[in-house]
């Protein structure tokens, strides 16, 4: 039984699909999507999560915006480090995107961006 690695004269016999199929399950799709979720996720929660404070927090103004800002810088480290920690880009993707729409929901109907 032959064990060498597949040439480039065996991928340009599959069809167009399997090499595309192929193309977009590499690992890499999958490290990049997750780095994404990481960055500008992380990012959207961040921001979000530090409207939701400065909204609901009691307190002064100025002291529940410090607040919301320290605690936004948390929450992104936690993304970052949920974004590489989950099985799957996907669930990555859920998690940083869901609390993120659920936190804005509820910061707009307490009054932000009003």
């Amino acid at each position: 039984m032959d064990r060498s690695p597949p040439s480039a004269s065996t991928s340009a016999r599959l069809p167009f699909r399997a090499r595309s199929r192929a193309f977009l399950t590499h690992p890499r799709w999958g490290v990049l999507s997750r780095s994404m979720a990481a960055i500008f996720g992380g990012y959207a929660l961040a921001a979000v999560t530090s409207v939701f404070c400065a909204v609901a927090l009691p307190g002064e103004r100025g002291q529940t915006v410090l607040t919301g800002m320290l605690v936004a810088i948390v929450v992104a480290a936690c993304a970052a480090l949920w974004a590489f920690a989950t099985r799957t880009a996907l669930r990555a993707w859920t998690g940083i995107v869901l609390p993120t729409l659920l936190l804005a929901v509820i910061a707009r109907t307490l009054g932000a961006w009003a």
